[in-house]
């Protein structure tokens, strides 16, 4: 028999969520971006095993964004290379609001963390997923031999931040951005 629960975050429960973000960012300063990777690569491991779907569902997430970090033909941009990383650093801060080793509950916080900062970068990461869909469709591509593989990855690339960067500019003059943590 399976149970659901489920909840609602208030602005005052959001802001609790960025000042532990802030929290963790300020103590992440002194790591490398490698630290942080493998950091937030270590909750993915020990995360492996029976946890809820809530929680494997939004670890499938931080995979996309240390992919976005980790893929040389996405050449992530430096600003949002350093929102991302900024974003992943919660995963550094040994102080997590609910202890991991708690059975059924031990990852929920860094579940709704990965929630909240997905739905921030989620222009980011909708222009990594269709990158790296293009690149699937493209790859056998049998085109203009003038064109090269370099080439039409460069042009989408390009593209694809570009969007991003309009979409993630018109939310933020809306005011409908979690990005203020960053």
């Amino acid at each position: 028999m399976a149970f659901e629960v489920s909840f609602e975050l208030q602005e005052s429960d959001l802001e609790h969520f960025r000042g532990v973000m802030r929290k963790a960012q300020e103590g992440a300063k002194k790591l490398t971006d490698q630290a942080i990777l493998a950091n937030a690569k270590k909750l993915i491991q020990d995360v492996e095993g029976n946890v809820p779907p809530f929680v494997s569902d939004r670890i499938k997430k931080l995979e996309t964004l240390i992919a976005m970090i980790e893929d040389a033909e996405w050449k992530i941009p430096s600003e949002e290379r350093a929102d991302v990383l900024s974003a992943l650093s919660y995963f550094s801060d040994p102080e997590d609001l609910v202890p991991d080793d708690i059975p059924v509950l031990g990852f929920l916080d860094d579940a709704i963390m990965i929630e909240l900062v997905a739905e921030d970068l989620k222009d980011d990461i909708e222009a990594f997923d269709e990158f790296c869909a293009y690149r699937i469709r493209e790859k056998d591509r049998a085109g203009d031999q003038d064109i090269t593989h370099d080439d039409w990855l460069d042009a989408k690339r390009r593209e694809l931040h570009s969007r991003m960067r309009n979409r993630r500019s018109s939310r933020r003059r809306r005011g409908s951005s979690f990005r203020s943590i960053f």
